[in-house]
């Protein structure tokens, strides 16, 4: 296992707004750092309804992770903060759009408030490609 920690960072998703990596490669897994809805290239946020946003954090997510050499198939586990658990549903469908087989384990929880007010937040943790 390669015991190397290596800071995973690309323009095709927003850049962090704290200090804090995009993503970290680490023994073999992918610790992806949650992401909101905001546009890599205007940092503006994207989409005025959950499932909106939660397409834009996908794709963020996508970019990450292809950034890594992985694709969504690697996630292993899944974590999906929501300012209102009463989008779960529109989420839920938002994110099945993009797992049909095979999802991730996964956590949603409804938190108090999100960084510049997002609707939702997903982060999670993927296994690296062999090599």
């Amino acid at each position: 296992m390669d015991a190397a920690r290596r800071a995973i960072a690309t323009s095709a998703a927003p850049a962090a707004i704290g200090p804090y990596s995009q993503a970290i490669a680490a023994g073999g897994l992918l610790f992806l750092s949650g992401q909101i809805p905001l546009d890599p290239v205007t940092g503006a946020m994207v989409g005025e309804t959950a499932a909106a946003q939660a397409r834009q954090v996908l794709a963020n997510l996508r970019a990450v992770l292809a950034a890594a050499g992985c694709t969504p198939d690697d996630l292993l586990q899944v974590t999906i903060y929501l300012s209102d658990l009463g989008d779960f549903a529109e989420v839920n469908a938002a994110y099945a759009e993009l797992f049909t087989a095979a999802p991730p384990a996964r956590a949603t929880v409804q938190v108090a408030r999100l960084p510049r007010d997002a609707k939702v937040e997903i982060g999670g943790i993927a296994q690296l490609p062999p090599g």
